[in-house]
């Protein structure tokens, strides 16, 4: 069994969320963060096997990503200059035990008045297999457990896609859904045992799709997801399958670059999410939308990330 390690940025609350974008990147793995509240310090982490990347190679698209967000005004160092990264060798049985320590339940809650009127499942309960915490009536069960590849919806921008799934849902009302980028899966899973059908999923990247397939058939859910390796940048542009709701919580960039892509798989009367954006360049995503037809439904800010939903006008 190969070595893990673990590649860790001690920066600010303020750069935390924008820290585990890029270093997620940068390592090619989704990565977690930690606030430490006596120290009011974070420390952002990814664990890789060795060899998997050489660590010169990691530091320097590291350090390349943290001058770019000190270039959008946020500072990264909890000192003078940007922040500290180290890289060290760790059991695999300390890196299992500290997730027991960090990863706690999360509620993703519907509104009263539709639970009311809704037999089946009208909110989220997501949380590690060695929690002992209950749904609550018409709470449906997402059980995901931190591994190398991360994704467990604590991130804003996928607590946003978690919160517009329970939104979407109407009573006597099945939906279709799409998840561009699925990483853990987590949005494809919950969109199944909320009753979307179909839900399809898809990523570039095997290793997440991988991981994907694993949580998928641990919450028994592998009949009612079609999951694929594919790449947004290589779909088609026109014709294929629509769907009611599609999430693509992607790069900026990419958002703006495959808009076509992404647009050509929603429904008319469909809802699209586009999350992963920073703040700072959501601006720039809306108007790209906005030239597709597509108008700012509804949009949160947390922190330094801003995600919104779309339908057309």
């Amino acid at each position: 069994m190969k070595s893990l390690w673990r590649i860790s940025v001690a920066t600010t609350p303020e750069a935390e969320d924008a820290v585990s974008e890029m270093l997620a990147s940068a390592a090619g793995a989704p990565a977690s963060a930690y606030f430490d509240l006596k120290t009011q310090k974070s420390r952002v982490s990814v664990y890789l096997e060795s060899g998997k990347i050489a660590a010169a190679v990691l530091r320097e698209k590291i350090a390349a990503g943290l001058r770019r967000i000190e270039d959008f005004g946020i500072p990264t160092g909890t000192g003078k200059g940007m922040a500290r990264v180290t890289i060290v060798q760790v059991k695999r049985e300390d890196w299992a035990e500290s997730w027991k320590r960090h990863f706690k339940p999360m509620e993703i809650k519907g509104s009263s008045a539709g639970s009311k009127r809704n037999r089946g499942f009208h909110s989220l309960l997501i949380k590690p297999s060695w929690s002992r915490k209950k749904p609550a009536s018409g709470q449906a069960v997402v059980i995901l457990d931190p591994g190398l590849s991360f994704g467990t919806g604590q991130h804003p921008t996928t607590s946003f896609c978690l919160h517009q799934l329970v939104r979407c849902l109407k009573p006597g009302v099945t939906r279709s859904f799409l998840d561009i980028g699925t990483g853990s899966g987590i949005l494809a899973i919950a969109a199944a045992k909320l009753g979307f059908a179909p839900v399809e999923a898809f990523d570039f990247d095997p290793a997440s799709v991988r991981v994907a397939s694993e949580n998928i058939h641990k919450n028994g859910v592998a009949a009612k997801v079609m999951l694929t390796i594919s790449d947004i940048t290589k779909a088609r542009t026109t014709g294929g399958r629509q769907f009611d709701l599609v999430c693509a919580n992607l790069m900026a960039n990419l958002l703006i670059q495959e808009r076509r892509r992404i647009v050509n798989r929603v429904k008319p009367g469909g809802t699209l999410v586009l999350a992963g954006i920073l703040a700072a360049e959501f601006g720039e995503v809306e108007r790209a939308y906005a030239g597709m037809k597509l108008r700012l439904r509804s949009s949160r800010v947390e922190k330094e990330w801003r995600s919104g939903a779309f339908c057309f006008d």
